[in-house]
């Protein structure tokens, strides 16, 4: 773990969110040394805990998205929670929330009470549908994102139902870009001395990720359709089965890989076609192309296939899963898989933080803590005595 000075050291999240795009920022700010305090409900402790596979009843997912954080317990409906709520927002930096638009409200606990007690506090709310319009207070996670953006409606193929992606991809895309939405609010700080509400509704950031749909439709009335793994820009682009029983993807983006791959499945005559020329145009050709590709790779295993591309400057790469991702060589030297050592389930891996800064990188110091672990700790530095925590215990606020 680096000595140097983290970036974010310093400043202080609460992390008031659940279920995945706003605790996934908090996550990415307490991996560059943000002191990233996450509070929970003390009866109903964040739902990640209880999602996807478990060891020893210890939730895998929640070791990953709460890696970095401080737990505590904090009823926010309590007058003793409420109160100890604003204690604390008066010595943070950022607060990231994702309730149904109104319910801080309901608690007294909104941007008017919060910035009272705090004017620099910036005030991130990610919401499905954000915080006004129609569709604002109904209920939404990722998957209805990942539907209303027309991401669903392009992905699959042609002769098959929309298709959903089997993890939460709108959730992930919202919490990078919360994570961004927040820094720049706290560099805004820095010149107004001021805070401010970031607020992200999740079906928007996917749409950035989507490309230039909309403009295409404006200009030109364009709508895409599902392709499966083919391009509409670009061919040969595909999976190809190899002779040994795996997988490789072959994209041609630039016109000199498609005249390079092509050469070297041996129909150079291919290239000299006036269709060649441009990926629109090889795209329209995609099935003599993927024939092409697909028979030469069909009739050699893995290793070969990848052997010759390399050599041929083609871009090629295996289908991998979790399992071959944890053995690649380039991953490896990346550092991009972590081992973390933790108290309850000992050596456990997982992605390491998202990039690398050559003077102030980022670490992960431990992984997802026990529900509540750190209440008496934070609460205490923050001046609360025996006896205030003893209330508020007795009144269910912790």
């Amino acid at each position: 773990m680096s000595t140097t000075t983290p970036p974010l050291a310093g400043v202080r999240v609460l992390d008031l969110a659940t279920l995945f795009a706003g605790p996934l920022a908090a996550t990415l700010l307490g991996d560059f040394g943000a002191d990233v305090i996450k509070v929970e409900h003390p009866r109903r402790p964040d739902p990640s805990r209880g999602h996807g596979p478990a060891k020893h009843g210890v939730g895998l997912w929640w070791k990953v998205l709460g890696r970095n954080k401080r737990t505590i317990t904090l009823d926010l409906s309590t007058p003793g929670g409420r109160a100890t709520l604003l204690r604390l927002a008066a010595t943070a930096d950022v607060v990231i929330e994702n309730f149904r638009p109104g319910t801080l409200e309901r608690w007294a606990l909104g941007w008017e009470e919060l910035s009272a007690v705090n004017a620099r506090l910036v005030l991130a709310r990610v919401t499905a549908f954000g915080q006004f319009g129609p569709y604002a207070h109904r209920p939404g996670f990722g998957t209805l994102a990942e539907a209303l953006s027309g991401f669903a409606a392009i992905t699959g193929e042609p002769d098959a139902p929309p298709t959903l992606p089997p993890f939460g991809l709108a959730d992930s895309v919202a919490g990078l870009a919360t994570a961004c939405a927040v820094l720049t609010a706290l560099a805004a700080r820095e010149r107004t001395g001021a805070g401010q509400v970031v607020d992200m509704a999740i079906i928007e950031p996917i749409l950035s990720v989507l490309g230039p749909q909309l403009t295409w439709y404006d200009q030109l009335g364009h709508v895409q359709q599902r392709t499966g793994n083919r391009s509409a820009n670009n061919a040969p682009r595909n999976t190809y089965r190899t002779a040994d029983g795996h997988w490789v993807a072959v994209s041609t983006s630039a016109q000199s890989v498609a005249e390079r791959v092509i050469r070297l499945v041996g129909r150079p005559e291919l290239a000299e076609e006036p269709w060649f020329a441009t990926g629109a145009d090889r795209a329209a050709h995609a099935d003599e192309l993927d024939e092409a590709v697909g028979s030469w790779i069909a009739a050699r295993t893995r290793a070969e296939v990848l052997a010759a591309f390399e050599k041929a400057e083609a871009a090629v790469a295996p289908v991998q899963d979790v399992r071959d991702v944890l053995a690649d060589p380039q991953y490896q030297a990346l550092g991009t898989v972590a081992t973390v050592d933790d108290p309850e389930l000992g050596p456990l891996r997982m992605q390491n933080v998202l990039f690398r800064l050559s003077a102030t990188p980022g670490a992960i110091r431990w992984a997802g803590r026990p529900h509540g672990a750190d209440t008496e700790a934070v609460l205490t530095e923050l001046g609360l005595t025996p006896a205030e925590l003893h209330t508020l215990r007795e009144e269910g606020a912790l």
